[in-house]
Protein backbone atom coordinates (compact mmCIF):
# COMPACT_ATOMS: atom_id res chain seq x y z
CA UNK A 1 0.00 0.00 0.00
CA UNK A 2 1.46 3.31 -0.95
CA UNK A 3 1.94 6.07 1.93
CA UNK A 4 -0.35 9.12 2.13
CA UNK A 5 1.57 12.05 0.83
CA UNK A 6 3.01 14.25 3.43
CA UNK A 7 1.92 17.49 4.57
CA UNK A 8 3.45 20.32 6.17
CA UNK A 9 2.13 23.54 7.77
CA UNK A 10 3.98 26.40 6.85
CA UNK A 11 3.08 29.93 7.97
CA UNK A 12 1.94 30.79 4.83
CA UNK A 13 -0.48 27.37 4.02
CA UNK A 14 -0.08 23.26 4.07
CA UNK A 15 2.02 22.01 1.59
CA UNK A 16 1.72 18.39 -0.06
CA UNK A 17 4.96 16.50 -1.07
CA UNK A 18 5.89 13.12 -1.55
CA UNK A 19 7.72 10.61 0.00
CA UNK A 20 10.92 8.39 -1.44
CA UNK A 21 10.64 5.05 -0.10
CA UNK A 22 8.31 3.58 2.28
CA UNK A 23 8.04 6.37 5.56
CA UNK A 24 9.66 4.51 8.79
CA UNK A 25 11.96 2.54 6.56
CA UNK A 26 15.95 3.20 6.01
CA UNK A 27 16.71 5.30 3.97
CA UNK A 28 13.53 7.02 3.28
CA UNK A 29 13.14 10.55 3.01
CA UNK A 30 10.34 12.96 2.37
CA UNK A 31 10.58 16.10 -0.28
CA UNK A 32 8.62 19.11 -0.67
CA UNK A 33 9.52 21.35 -3.61
CA UNK A 34 9.42 24.74 -4.73
CA UNK A 35 7.77 26.55 -1.76
CA UNK A 36 7.89 30.06 -2.06
CA UNK A 37 9.51 31.81 0.98
CA UNK A 38 9.06 35.55 -0.80
CA UNK A 39 6.98 37.06 -2.93
CA UNK A 40 7.82 37.12 -6.78
CA UNK A 41 10.51 39.72 -7.67
CA UNK A 42 8.69 41.09 -10.72
CA UNK A 43 7.04 44.15 -11.56
CA UNK A 44 7.52 47.04 -8.96
CA UNK A 45 9.29 43.96 -6.98
CA UNK A 46 11.70 43.21 -9.04
CA UNK A 47 14.39 45.59 -7.63
CA UNK A 48 12.70 45.77 -3.99
CA UNK A 49 14.02 43.92 -0.78
CA UNK A 50 11.89 40.19 -0.84
CA UNK A 51 8.72 40.84 0.26
CA UNK A 52 6.10 38.00 1.71
CA UNK A 53 4.99 35.36 0.05
CA UNK A 54 1.11 35.39 -0.48
CA UNK A 55 -1.07 33.11 1.91
CA UNK A 56 -2.96 30.41 0.70
CA UNK A 57 -6.10 28.10 1.35
CA UNK A 58 -6.31 24.89 0.91
CA UNK A 59 -3.21 22.27 0.08
CA UNK A 60 -0.79 23.53 -2.18
CA UNK A 61 1.29 20.97 -4.19
CA UNK A 62 4.95 20.68 -3.60
CA UNK A 63 6.12 18.24 -5.65
CA UNK A 64 8.13 19.92 -8.31
CA UNK A 65 10.80 22.59 -8.25
CA UNK A 66 10.23 26.21 -8.57
CA UNK A 67 11.50 28.90 -11.14
CA UNK A 68 14.92 29.16 -11.07
CA UNK A 69 16.67 32.56 -11.11
CA UNK A 70 18.72 31.23 -14.12
CA UNK A 71 17.16 31.59 -16.66
CA UNK A 72 17.86 29.50 -20.14
CA UNK A 73 19.86 26.75 -21.22
CA UNK A 74 23.23 26.69 -20.20
CA UNK A 75 24.68 23.86 -21.58
CA UNK A 76 27.13 21.53 -20.13
CA UNK A 77 27.94 22.85 -16.89
CA UNK A 78 30.32 21.39 -13.76
CA UNK A 79 27.42 20.80 -12.01
CA UNK A 80 23.97 19.65 -13.43
CA UNK A 81 21.56 23.28 -12.41
CA UNK A 82 18.54 23.10 -14.35
CA UNK A 83 17.28 26.35 -15.57
CA UNK A 84 13.30 26.15 -14.71
CA UNK A 85 10.93 28.81 -16.29
CA UNK A 86 8.60 30.96 -14.54
CA UNK A 87 7.99 34.01 -12.05
CA UNK A 88 8.17 32.82 -8.79
CA UNK A 89 11.80 32.19 -8.28
CA UNK A 90 12.29 33.00 -4.61
CA UNK A 91 11.19 29.60 -2.99
CA UNK A 92 12.86 26.78 -1.26
CA UNK A 93 13.28 23.04 -0.98
CA UNK A 94 12.97 20.86 1.88
CA UNK A 95 14.49 16.96 2.07
CA UNK A 96 13.05 15.24 5.70
CA UNK A 97 13.67 11.67 6.71
CA UNK A 98 10.63 12.64 9.18
CA UNK A 99 8.18 15.20 9.78
CA UNK A 100 8.27 14.90 13.73
CA UNK A 101 11.24 15.23 15.47
CA UNK A 102 14.31 18.23 15.96
CA UNK A 103 16.72 17.01 13.67
CA UNK A 104 19.93 19.20 12.43
CA UNK A 105 18.96 21.34 9.68
CA UNK A 106 21.52 22.19 6.87
CA UNK A 107 20.53 25.11 4.60
CA UNK A 108 22.88 24.89 1.23
CA UNK A 109 23.52 27.69 -0.99
CA UNK A 110 24.06 26.81 -4.68
CA UNK A 111 27.55 28.48 -6.64
CA UNK A 112 27.49 29.58 -10.34
CA UNK A 113 29.54 33.10 -9.42
CA UNK A 114 26.38 35.02 -8.83
CA UNK A 115 24.93 35.03 -11.75
CA UNK A 116 24.21 31.56 -12.60
CA UNK A 117 23.26 28.38 -10.79
CA UNK A 118 20.49 26.39 -9.66
CA UNK A 119 18.97 25.13 -6.51
CA UNK A 120 17.36 22.20 -8.51
CA UNK A 121 20.47 20.25 -8.99
CA UNK A 122 20.00 16.66 -8.31
CA UNK A 123 23.56 16.99 -6.59
CA UNK A 124 22.01 18.91 -3.91
CA UNK A 125 19.23 16.45 -3.12
CA UNK A 126 19.70 16.09 0.41
CA UNK A 127 18.55 12.19 0.35
CA UNK A 128 22.10 11.42 1.95
CA UNK A 129 21.33 13.49 4.61
CA UNK A 130 18.23 12.33 5.53
CA UNK A 131 19.63 8.73 5.51
CA UNK A 132 21.89 10.23 8.24
CA UNK A 133 19.37 12.19 10.22
CA UNK A 134 19.98 15.92 9.01
CA UNK A 135 17.00 17.87 7.22
CA UNK A 136 18.36 19.40 4.45
CA UNK A 137 17.31 22.66 2.65
CA UNK A 138 18.29 24.55 -0.75
CA UNK A 139 17.38 28.26 -1.42
CA UNK A 140 17.32 30.49 -4.17
CA UNK A 141 18.04 34.05 -4.79
CA UNK A 142 18.25 36.46 -7.59
CA UNK A 143 21.42 36.17 -9.73
CA UNK A 144 23.21 39.11 -11.75
CA UNK A 145 22.65 42.60 -12.17
CA UNK A 146 18.55 41.73 -10.42
CA UNK A 147 20.19 40.71 -7.30
CA UNK A 148 23.73 42.88 -6.71
CA UNK A 149 23.34 45.38 -9.23
CA UNK A 150 23.90 49.34 -7.28
CA UNK A 151 21.55 51.34 -8.45
CA UNK A 152 19.42 54.61 -7.11
CA UNK A 153 15.84 53.75 -5.91
CA UNK A 154 16.72 49.77 -5.07
CA UNK A 155 17.95 48.61 -1.94
CA UNK A 156 21.36 47.22 -1.79
CA UNK A 157 22.19 43.45 -2.03
CA UNK A 158 18.72 42.22 -2.94
CA UNK A 159 20.39 38.79 -3.31
CA UNK A 160 22.00 39.18 0.31
CA UNK A 161 18.34 40.01 1.31
CA UNK A 162 17.00 36.99 -0.48
CA UNK A 163 19.76 34.78 1.43
CA UNK A 164 18.13 36.32 4.92
CA UNK A 165 15.07 36.16 3.60
CA UNK A 166 15.00 32.35 3.28
CA UNK A 167 17.08 31.87 6.45
CA UNK A 168 14.29 33.67 8.34
CA UNK A 169 11.91 31.43 6.54
CA UNK A 170 13.24 28.21 7.86
CA UNK A 171 13.36 29.59 11.32
CA UNK A 172 9.62 30.12 10.87
CA UNK A 173 8.59 26.79 9.55
CA UNK A 174 11.53 23.96 9.46
CA UNK A 175 10.02 22.86 12.96
CA UNK A 176 7.07 21.64 10.70
CA UNK A 177 10.10 19.41 8.96
CA UNK A 178 11.45 17.75 11.70
CA UNK A 179 13.99 20.07 11.99
CA UNK A 180 15.70 22.41 15.21
CA UNK A 181 15.28 25.36 14.18
CA UNK A 182 18.04 26.09 17.29
CA UNK A 183 20.52 23.37 14.95
CA UNK A 184 21.06 25.01 11.41
CA UNK A 185 24.40 24.83 9.55
CA UNK A 186 24.66 27.18 6.59
CA UNK A 187 26.10 25.45 3.86
CA UNK A 188 27.13 26.83 0.02
CA UNK A 189 29.55 26.01 -2.28
CA UNK A 190 31.85 28.61 -4.74
CA UNK A 191 29.14 31.49 -4.84
CA UNK A 192 27.52 29.89 -2.45
CA UNK A 193 30.62 29.35 -0.05
CA UNK A 194 31.20 32.93 -0.37
CA UNK A 195 27.88 33.66 0.65
CA UNK A 196 27.84 31.75 3.47
CA UNK A 197 31.20 33.87 4.77
CA UNK A 198 29.16 36.99 3.75
CA UNK A 199 26.31 35.77 5.95
CA UNK A 200 28.98 34.91 9.00
CA UNK A 201 30.02 38.05 9.04
CA UNK A 202 26.77 39.98 8.90
CA UNK A 203 25.81 40.86 12.12
CA UNK A 204 22.32 41.02 11.39
CA UNK A 205 21.98 37.01 10.57
CA UNK A 206 23.25 36.08 13.03
CA UNK A 207 20.62 34.63 14.91
CA UNK A 208 19.84 32.67 11.78
CA UNK A 209 22.31 29.97 12.20
CA UNK A 210 24.48 28.21 14.26
CA UNK A 211 27.40 26.82 12.12
CA UNK A 212 28.85 27.33 8.61
CA UNK A 213 29.99 25.27 6.05
CA UNK A 214 31.90 27.16 2.92
CA UNK A 215 33.54 25.28 0.27
CA UNK A 216 35.80 26.48 -2.09
CA UNK A 217 34.64 30.31 -0.76
CA UNK A 218 34.12 32.52 -3.70
CA UNK A 219 34.07 36.14 -1.98
CA UNK A 220 32.79 39.15 -4.32
CA UNK A 221 32.94 42.10 -1.87
CA UNK A 222 32.51 44.61 -4.69
CA UNK A 223 33.36 48.28 -3.68
CA UNK A 224 30.88 50.42 -4.29
CA UNK A 225 32.17 52.61 -6.64
CA UNK A 226 33.14 49.89 -8.85
CA UNK A 227 29.64 48.22 -8.30
CA UNK A 228 27.78 51.47 -9.69
CA UNK A 229 30.10 51.85 -12.59
CA UNK A 230 29.83 48.38 -13.94
CA UNK A 231 25.92 49.26 -13.59
CA UNK A 232 26.52 52.59 -15.61
CA UNK A 233 28.33 50.46 -18.18
CA UNK A 234 25.35 47.89 -18.20
CA UNK A 235 22.78 51.09 -18.75
CA UNK A 236 25.05 52.55 -21.58
CA UNK A 237 24.95 48.79 -23.12
CA UNK A 238 21.17 48.70 -22.77
CA UNK A 239 21.00 52.10 -24.67
CA UNK A 240 19.05 53.76 -21.00
CA UNK A 241 19.10 58.16 -20.97
CA UNK A 242 19.71 59.69 -18.39
CA UNK A 243 20.92 58.82 -14.60
CA UNK A 244 20.66 54.68 -14.13
CA UNK A 245 18.35 54.08 -11.71
CA UNK A 246 16.00 51.18 -10.71
CA UNK A 247 12.50 52.74 -12.94
CA UNK A 248 14.75 53.14 -15.93
CA UNK A 249 16.02 49.07 -15.50
CA UNK A 250 12.68 47.77 -15.10
CA UNK A 251 11.29 48.86 -18.54
CA UNK A 252 14.26 46.70 -20.13
CA UNK A 253 13.08 42.82 -20.18
CA UNK A 254 15.11 40.73 -17.54
CA UNK A 255 16.28 38.36 -20.44
CA UNK A 256 18.31 41.54 -22.56
CA UNK A 257 20.03 42.72 -19.19
CA UNK A 258 21.33 39.06 -18.61
CA UNK A 259 22.71 39.06 -22.35
CA UNK A 260 24.27 42.03 -21.26
CA UNK A 261 26.11 41.47 -18.18
CA UNK A 262 28.96 39.12 -18.47
CA UNK A 263 31.87 40.87 -17.40
CA UNK A 264 34.24 41.10 -20.85
CA UNK A 265 31.04 42.83 -21.69
CA UNK A 266 31.19 45.31 -19.01
CA UNK A 267 35.17 45.40 -19.31
CA UNK A 268 34.98 45.29 -23.07
CA UNK A 269 37.89 43.02 -22.83
CA UNK A 270 38.53 40.34 -25.94
CA UNK A 271 41.32 37.64 -26.97
CA UNK A 272 43.26 36.30 -23.90
CA UNK A 273 42.43 39.86 -21.57
CA UNK A 274 39.11 38.13 -21.75
CA UNK A 275 40.20 34.88 -20.61
CA UNK A 276 42.00 36.35 -17.52
CA UNK A 277 40.45 39.49 -16.84
CA UNK A 278 37.66 38.14 -15.08
CA UNK A 279 40.47 36.69 -12.98
CA UNK A 280 42.17 40.19 -12.28
CA UNK A 281 38.83 41.85 -12.24
CA UNK A 282 37.00 39.50 -9.73
CA UNK A 283 33.59 38.47 -10.50
CA UNK A 284 30.62 40.64 -12.69
CA UNK A 285 28.13 41.15 -9.47
CA UNK A 286 28.03 39.42 -6.08
CA UNK A 287 27.88 41.01 -3.02
CA UNK A 288 28.65 44.33 -2.53
CA UNK A 289 30.53 46.60 0.60
CA UNK A 290 27.14 49.62 0.48
CA UNK A 291 27.63 50.71 3.82
CA UNK A 292 23.73 49.47 4.47
CA UNK A 293 23.24 45.82 4.07
CA UNK A 294 27.04 45.43 3.81
CA UNK A 295 28.73 47.79 6.10
CA UNK A 296 32.32 46.12 5.51
CA UNK A 297 34.00 43.30 3.46
CA UNK A 298 33.19 39.78 4.77
CA UNK A 299 36.89 38.84 6.39
CA UNK A 300 37.38 42.21 8.10
CA UNK A 301 34.04 41.51 9.55
CA UNK A 302 34.84 38.40 10.24
CA UNK A 303 38.54 39.95 12.09
CA UNK A 304 37.04 42.27 14.28
CA UNK A 305 34.78 38.86 15.80
CA UNK A 306 31.47 38.86 14.20
CA UNK A 307 30.55 35.22 14.00
CA UNK A 308 33.32 33.83 16.11
CA UNK A 309 30.65 31.82 18.47
CA UNK A 310 30.27 30.11 15.33
CA UNK A 311 32.06 26.56 13.99
CA UNK A 312 33.45 27.39 10.62
CA UNK A 313 34.43 24.05 7.89
CA UNK A 314 36.30 25.71 4.89
CA UNK A 315 38.73 24.71 2.16
CA UNK A 316 39.47 24.42 -1.54
CA UNK A 317 40.29 22.22 -4.51
CA UNK A 318 43.87 21.99 -5.55
CA UNK A 319 43.61 23.77 -8.57
CA UNK A 320 40.15 24.97 -8.92
CA UNK A 321 39.82 26.62 -12.14
CA UNK A 322 43.20 25.35 -14.10
CA UNK A 323 41.26 23.72 -16.27
CA UNK A 324 39.80 26.45 -17.83
CA UNK A 325 42.70 27.35 -19.22
CA UNK A 326 43.12 24.18 -21.17
CA UNK A 327 40.77 26.45 -23.91
CA UNK A 328 42.78 29.18 -23.52
CA UNK A 329 43.70 30.02 -26.72
CA UNK A 330 46.96 28.07 -27.94
CA UNK A 331 49.03 31.19 -27.63
CA UNK A 332 49.39 31.27 -23.69
CA UNK A 333 51.36 28.07 -23.96
CA UNK A 334 53.90 29.64 -25.19
CA UNK A 335 53.59 32.43 -22.89
CA UNK A 336 56.62 32.49 -20.38
CA UNK A 337 54.96 32.28 -16.69
CA UNK A 338 56.51 35.28 -15.76
CA UNK A 339 54.92 37.20 -18.59
CA UNK A 340 51.96 35.85 -18.12
CA UNK A 341 51.65 36.65 -14.15
CA UNK A 342 52.22 40.30 -15.21
CA UNK A 343 48.85 40.07 -16.33
CA UNK A 344 47.77 39.25 -13.59
CA UNK A 345 49.84 40.79 -10.60
CA UNK A 346 52.09 43.93 -11.21
CA UNK A 347 53.45 42.85 -7.69
CA UNK A 348 57.34 41.88 -9.02
CA UNK A 349 58.56 40.79 -5.33
CA UNK A 350 55.13 38.62 -5.69
CA UNK A 351 55.87 37.02 -8.75
CA UNK A 352 59.61 35.73 -7.97
CA UNK A 353 57.98 34.67 -4.85
CA UNK A 354 55.59 32.53 -6.06
CA UNK A 355 57.56 31.23 -9.26
CA UNK A 356 60.22 29.64 -7.03
CA UNK A 357 57.69 28.25 -4.54
CA UNK A 358 55.81 26.75 -7.96
CA UNK A 359 58.77 24.77 -9.65
CA UNK A 360 56.80 21.96 -10.08
CA UNK A 361 53.71 23.42 -11.35
CA UNK A 362 55.46 26.04 -13.34
CA UNK A 363 57.35 22.73 -15.47
CA UNK A 364 53.33 21.52 -16.32
CA UNK A 365 53.62 24.71 -18.45
CA UNK A 366 51.97 28.50 -17.92
CA UNK A 367 48.47 27.19 -18.04
CA UNK A 368 49.27 24.98 -15.28
CA UNK A 369 51.03 27.98 -13.35
CA UNK A 370 48.27 30.32 -14.04
CA UNK A 371 45.32 28.35 -13.33
CA UNK A 372 47.39 27.15 -10.07
CA UNK A 373 48.32 31.34 -9.44
CA UNK A 374 44.47 31.87 -9.83
CA UNK A 375 43.33 29.11 -7.37
CA UNK A 376 45.77 30.39 -4.36
CA UNK A 377 44.90 34.22 -5.17
CA UNK A 378 40.67 33.69 -5.57
CA UNK A 379 40.52 30.48 -3.00
CA UNK A 380 43.19 29.17 -0.77
CA UNK A 381 44.56 32.22 0.33
CA UNK A 382 40.90 32.95 1.19
CA UNK A 383 41.01 29.74 3.29
CA UNK A 384 44.04 31.07 5.40
CA UNK A 385 43.28 34.56 5.45
CA UNK A 386 39.74 33.61 6.93
CA UNK A 387 41.04 31.30 9.72
CA UNK A 388 43.26 33.99 10.88
CA UNK A 389 41.13 36.69 11.05
CA UNK A 390 38.72 34.14 12.91
CA UNK A 391 42.23 33.71 15.25
CA UNK A 392 40.89 31.96 18.32
CA UNK A 393 37.10 31.11 17.28
CA UNK A 394 36.59 27.23 16.01
CA UNK A 395 37.57 27.13 12.53
CA UNK A 396 38.95 23.98 10.72
CA UNK A 397 40.29 23.82 7.19
CA UNK A 398 40.95 21.04 4.78
CA UNK A 399 42.26 20.60 1.01
CA UNK A 400 40.43 18.28 -1.39
CA UNK A 401 43.36 16.78 -3.76
CA UNK A 402 41.99 14.06 -5.57
CA UNK A 403 42.39 14.61 -9.49
CA UNK A 404 39.38 13.67 -12.04
CA UNK A 405 40.56 11.65 -14.76
CA UNK A 406 37.95 13.12 -16.72
CA UNK A 407 39.52 16.53 -16.32
CA UNK A 408 42.98 16.05 -14.95
CA UNK A 409 42.92 18.02 -12.25
CA UNK A 410 41.34 18.28 -8.81
CA UNK A 411 38.97 20.95 -9.93
CA UNK A 412 36.43 23.54 -9.45
CA UNK A 413 33.04 21.52 -8.18
CA UNK A 414 34.53 18.40 -8.41
CA UNK A 415 34.43 17.80 -4.36
CA UNK A 416 30.62 18.34 -4.61
CA UNK A 417 28.70 14.70 -5.47
CA UNK A 418 31.40 13.87 -2.57
CA UNK A 419 30.41 15.60 0.01
CA UNK A 420 26.78 15.21 -1.02
CA UNK A 421 27.53 11.03 -1.57
CA UNK A 422 25.68 11.20 -4.89
CA UNK A 423 28.57 9.46 -6.72
CA UNK A 424 25.74 7.43 -8.84
CA UNK A 425 24.36 10.43 -10.77
CA UNK A 426 24.65 9.81 -14.16
CA UNK A 427 26.38 13.46 -14.70
CA UNK A 428 28.58 12.80 -12.37
CA UNK A 429 30.97 10.50 -14.45
CA UNK A 430 31.28 13.70 -17.22
CA UNK A 431 33.46 15.26 -13.95
CA UNK A 432 34.90 12.85 -12.40
CA UNK A 433 35.30 9.96 -14.64
CA UNK A 434 33.58 6.56 -14.54
CA UNK A 435 34.57 5.18 -11.10
CA UNK A 436 35.10 7.72 -8.78
CA UNK A 437 36.05 6.72 -5.08
CA UNK A 438 33.02 5.47 -3.11
CA UNK A 439 35.15 5.15 -0.08
CA UNK A 440 36.52 9.17 -0.38
CA UNK A 441 32.78 10.29 -0.80
CA UNK A 442 32.25 7.94 2.41
CA UNK A 443 34.72 9.82 4.32
CA UNK A 444 33.70 13.37 3.18
CA UNK A 445 29.99 12.74 3.29
CA UNK A 446 30.61 11.54 7.03
CA UNK A 447 32.54 14.14 7.84
CA UNK A 448 30.25 16.46 6.78
CA UNK A 449 27.23 14.92 8.90
CA UNK A 450 29.35 15.07 11.72
CA UNK A 451 30.23 18.42 11.33
CA UNK A 452 25.99 19.56 10.86
CA UNK A 453 25.21 17.07 13.78
CA UNK A 454 28.35 18.10 16.11
CA UNK A 455 30.01 21.34 15.06
CA UNK A 456 33.52 19.48 14.96
CA UNK A 457 34.71 17.49 12.01
CA UNK A 458 37.04 15.23 13.63
CA UNK A 459 40.60 16.85 13.70
CA UNK A 460 42.79 19.29 15.12
CA UNK A 461 41.23 23.21 14.73
CA UNK A 462 43.24 26.01 13.15
CA UNK A 463 43.39 27.86 16.68
CA UNK A 464 44.52 24.08 18.00
CA UNK A 465 47.38 23.90 15.47
CA UNK A 466 47.49 26.93 12.73
CA UNK A 467 47.91 25.55 9.23
CA UNK A 468 46.83 22.02 10.01
CA UNK A 469 43.98 21.06 7.12
CA UNK A 470 42.66 17.89 6.33
CA UNK A 471 43.79 16.31 2.77
CA UNK A 472 40.65 14.46 1.12
CA UNK A 473 42.13 12.29 -1.84
CA UNK A 474 45.53 12.93 -1.91
CA UNK A 475 48.78 10.59 -3.55
CA UNK A 476 49.67 7.96 -1.44
CA UNK A 477 52.92 9.76 -0.37
CA UNK A 478 50.54 12.39 0.90
CA UNK A 479 49.95 12.71 4.34
CA UNK A 480 45.98 12.82 5.97
CA UNK A 481 46.71 16.11 7.73
CA UNK A 482 49.03 18.69 6.27
CA UNK A 483 50.60 21.34 8.16
CA UNK A 484 51.70 23.33 4.65
CA UNK A 485 48.13 22.41 2.23
CA UNK A 486 47.77 26.19 2.12
CA UNK A 487 50.62 28.38 3.74
CA UNK A 488 53.07 29.35 1.38
CA UNK A 489 50.39 29.32 -1.71
CA UNK A 490 50.65 33.25 -1.71
CA UNK A 491 52.13 35.83 0.71
CA UNK A 492 49.75 36.32 3.10
CA UNK A 493 49.15 39.84 5.29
Amino acid sequence: MTADAPLAQTDAGTVRGFWRGEPGTPGASAAFLGIPFAAPPTGARRFAAPQPAEPWSGVRDATAFGPTAQRGDKGETLIPEPSIPGAATLNVNVFTPALDGALPVMVWIHGGGYVDGSPASPWYDGAAFNRDDVVTVTISYRLGFDGFGLMDGAPPNRGVLDWIAGLEWVQRNVTAFGGDPGRVTIAGQSAGGGAVLTLLGLERAQHLFHAAMAFSPALADVPADLARRRTARLAQLLELDGTPTADAFRTVPERRVMQRQPVAALLGATGLRAVLDPLVSGLPWGPAIDGEVLPQPAVEALRAGIGSDKPLLLGATDDEFTMTLDRAPRALRFVPAGLALRLLTRDRPLRRAYLAANRAQRRRGTPALIGRFVTDRVFRSLVVRTARARADAPTWTYRFAWVSPAKGWSCHCLDVPFWFDVLDDPFVERLAGPTPPQHLATEMHATAVRFVTEGDPGWPSWRTDPGLSRAFGGGPSEPALSATAYDGALPLA
